[in-house]
């Protein structure tokens, strides 16, 4: 068999990635802040891209948006440039004149005590700092000084003391006693229950701080906490010898303890959500309107288009540059326009599907996948994805991310389907009405739901339940 080489013709389609459809693609599947954080960069690396200031007005007008002529009744005059005003106005040899001599300040304001930087910036205290204050104040010594510094550093963010203080001591080089001594007096300082080494011993140093020692409140931190966990006061009752109502009433202090004195400490901020999308309803229709404060309005730099259009002279590189930069600019300005445009015709799309929702409230959610969308608006369900991952939408019933819409389906005994969230809402609304004294096991919210032409299995009404952070029946009860 010869081998033999052959040319052949061969009509294909393939999809090719461009750069516009990258950045498109990018955009699409960027949250708010971080889409803003992306026009501010690209505001900074590209020159021919530029923010529209939000005070132009006319007079930002650019050469391809001039204002129309004067009417011809108006007498013809000369218009005023911002050169001639200035210069009309102002006397620019005075005022490089005052600016351009030595400073009068004498130079002995230099050695007074002025504000530092620091004293203007605002800065929450931490709880290391806090410990730290309160020990100094009581005046140790060096070595004193340094354990109080090793145990601060292993305190979690909860206050507790995660390491054992053999560790401790076997890492500084210093006795067990001394250590315990240092620990012992750290917890006495505020926040009370703080460099406690467990539950245990936090509670019990608030109990010592509440004039509770030697009660039946330290007897059932000392010894029945599981059972307190639990919930079961008649063992409790039965193994102290007390009556159920001491029982209550010592746990009602109990539950007024911090069990993490460290929270209050602590320099998480809230991450407050914008939203995407506003739905609101006007009159029986319900409107959709793009959120677009605080987003820059971008255009391309004027001073590129002119010096593209009026052909002036220019190197190959600086040509090559200028183009590269303006088809920069022009792509993100385009993607930005068909990422909103994509955004309110997916939350159109969602507002059809799921109207009962957006009049009535989550328990007539209806189910719903991406492709339902998809094929309404005539997109592909990895574009859906991207557009509601990370993008919320304001509506009568509240925020909700737009990945909230879609769910799966339980299906009805008497046909028909309802939305998983619709379920947890259910169960939610059976918990929250029922009796605290009798609360309602998973079985029986099953069998309730089953009342309602809802056929679900008890693990999966504790699957939502789990969810939903609500706890079992048995640790719901209160006496």
């Amino acid at each position: 068999m010869a081998l033999e080489l052959r040319q052949q013709l061969k009509l294909t389609q393939q999809l090719i990635m461009t750069p516009q459809l990258q950045m498109a693609i990018k955009l699409l599947q960027l949250s708010r802040l971080e889409l803003m954080d992306t026009v501010r960069r690209e505001l900074e690396e590209n020159p021919a891209l530029e923010e529209v200031p939000e005070s132009a007005g006319d007079e930002q007008l650019t050469e391809t948006e001039a204002p129309p002529p004067p009417p011809t009744e108006m007498s013809p005059t000369q218009e005023v440039t911002i050169q001639e005003k200035i210069h009309d106005e102002i006397d620019w040899s005075g005022f490089l004149e005052d600016y351009s001599t030595p400073s009068r300040v004498s130079h002995e304001s230099e050695d007074r005590e002025s504000p530092k930087y620091e004293a203007f910036i605002t800065r929450k205290e931490s709880l290391n700092d806090h410990l730290l204050w309160q020990f100094l104040m009581t005046k140790p010594n060096r070595e004193d000084e340094e354990i109080a510094s090793l145990i601060i550093g292993n305190l979690n963010r909860d206050g507790y003391l995660e390491v054992p203080i053999e560790e401790l001591a076997t890492n500084g080089n210093i006795p067990v006693e001394l250590v315990e001594k240092v620990l012992a007096l750290m917890q006495t300082f505020d926040p009370v229950g703080v460099c406690a080494r467990n539950l245990r011993e936090c509670l019990l140093i608030q109990a010592r701080y509440l004039g509770c020692g030697g009660t039946i409140v330290t007897d059932i931190i000392s010894e029945h906490l599981p059972n307190l966990e639990k919930k079961n006061y008649k063992a409790i009752a039965k193994a102290l010898k007390a009556s159920l109502e001491e029982i209550v009433s010592a746990v009602s202090v109990i539950k007024g303890m911090e069990p993490r004195p460290g929270r209050q400490f602590s320099d998480e901020n809230p991450q407050y959500i914008t939203p995407d999308i506003y739905v609101h309803k006007v009159d029986n229709e319900f409107v959709v309107v793009l959120n677009d404060d605080g987003m820059p309005k971008l255009r391309v730099n004027s001073l590129f288009k002119r010096s593209v259009s009026r052909g002036r002279r220019m190197t190959n590189e600086a040509e090559d540059y200028i183009h590269d930069k303006m088809r920069s600019a022009a792509w993100l300005i385009k993607s930005i326009h068909q990422r909103q445009k994509t955004i309110y015709k997916v939350m159109e799309s969602i507002l059809r599907y799921q109207r009962e929702f957006f009049e009535k409230g989550i328990t007539h959610l209806k189910p719903m996948v991406l492709r339902d969308v998809a094929q309404d608006i005539g997109m592909h369900e990895s574009t859906i994805s991207r557009v509601t991952t990370n993008k919320y939408a304001h509506t009568p019933q509240g925020i909700f991310e737009l990945k909230y819409f879609f769910n799966s389906s339980i299906r009805r005994d008497e046909g028909g389907a309802i939305a998983s969230a619709s379920v947890m809402e259910k169960i939610r609304q059976i918990i929250a009405s029922e009796d605290h004294r009798r609360p309602h096991s998973d079985d029986k919210i099953a069998h309730m739901l089953k009342q309602e032409n809802i056929t679900i299995a008890r693990r999966t009404v504790a699957k939502y339940r789990e969810m939903m952070r609500v706890l079992p029946s048995n640790k719901r009860k209160e006496i």
